[in-house]
């Protein structure tokens, strides 16, 4: 099954925020309206991390339980929660080695970094990582991204309240345009206290 919708990631001073709408699709088919595209890795005060998967919905699915199990590993070995940096270099390896037959995903980590500051990395399915501002994945990229491109910049530093203003906004107007997009808006805020989810109504026709 395919999950070819979207999900979005912005971060500013102390927080990161993950997005991805609910609806799985392929082609014009709607297999689901509740296939969440953004989950919890680790919850935790001042490291916690998220994950958001977009693509194809098996591979996202293993994707996560393959980190989450290297996540829960890394705190017994060590005694201690892994960083997000250290997270993301991982999420970069398994990626990489998959490279021959890799995962069918556009992929984005977040959360808080050893300075205190919200970060998020992007990457390709093989595992290529950049750390970015903000960024989207998915089929109505073409949508979003220039309309967040447009506005962040613009309003540095930017405010957590603002950013989740702007997530709403961009999968709002997306769903009146694109398919693929809508039922429901599920946005992960990481901030130094651990990790907040928030579900907003999208368009669902």
């Amino acid at each position: 099954m395919f999950a070819d919708t979207q999900t979005m990631g912005i971060s500013g001073a102390d927080f990161a925020i993950l997005a991805g709408d609910t609806r799985s699709t392929s082609g014009y088919n709607i297999n689901s309206r509740s296939e969440p595209k953004v989950f919890t890795i680790q919850d935790a005060k001042n490291q916690s991390i998220v994950i958001s998967v977009v693509g194809f919905a098996a591979d996202g699915h293993a994707l996560k339980e393959k980190l989450e199990g290297i996540v829960t590993m890394y705190k017994y070995q060590h005694g201690k929660n892994i960083s997000l940096r250290a997270c993301a270099q991982r999420v970069s390896t398994i990626l990489y080695e998959k490279r021959f037959f890799p995962y069918q995903l556009q992929t984005m980590v977040a959360g808080i970094d050893a300075d205190g500051e919200g970060a998020i990395y992007y990457y390709d399915p093989a595992g290529c990582i950049e750390k970015r501002s903000h960024c989207c994945a998915g089929g109505a990229s073409s949508l979003m991204l220039p309309f967040m491109d447009s506005q962040v910049p613009r309003l540095q530093p930017i405010s957590r309240e603002v950013a989740e203003g702007l997530v709403r906004d961009a999968y709002q107007g997306a769903a009146e345009r694109h398919i693929e997009v809508g039922d429901y808006l599920q946005m992960l805020v990481v901030t130094k206290d651990g990790v907040e989810e928030h579900v907003v109504d999208l368009k669902k026709d």
